[in-house]
């Protein structure tokens, strides 16, 4: 059975490993292992920037995304931002990911202030592209542009 907690330091080894296998599968990127291990360490130490969940089976964790915050001074809310998605190869297929999102949606209807979910997806990932699409998930007209220093 699959359970969904909030993650804890504790977990840091596994949302390491699971974001540098993400990185190298979706982008053929390799991540920094030290950058990589400050960055979680950051984000699970200052709640303020977001939160990870994790997913487990028989107490072995199995998946995870994690969830930013984006204010709109539109909507005068929230948006809550689904990164850092990654299930277990012999896991996929098997329900994780829907049972991750179900949770995050779950919390943020009732979190006051949020006004809804986004991610972004790789433009040639047709699989992930169909799966969100089936949760009720819909793409917008942007394009993401970035800058990094």
């Amino acid at each position: 059975m699959i359970r969904i907690r909030d993650a804890v330091p504790d977990d840091s080894d596994s949302l390491v490993e699971f974001n540098a296998a993400m990185a190298l599968e979706t982008e053929n990127m390799v991540l920094d292992p030290a950058t990589l291990r400050a960055g979680v360490a950051a984000l699970l130490a200052q709640p303020q920037r977001g939160f990870y969940l994790v997913a487990e089976d028989a107490g072995i964790v199995i998946g995870c995304l994690m969830i930013t915050h984006e204010w709109s001074d539109w909507r005068n809310g929230d948006w809550w931002w689904l990164q850092s998605v990654y299930v277990r190869a012999d896991y996929r297929r098997h329900g994780v990911f829907r049972t991750l999102y179900a949770d995050v949606e779950q919390r943020a209807r009732r979190t006051e202030g949020v006004i809804g979910l986004r991610l972004y997806v790789e433009r040639d990932n047709a699989r992930a592209q169909r799966t969100y699409a089936a949760l009720g998930m819909q793409p917008t007209h942007y394009a993401i542009y970035h800058q990094t220093f």
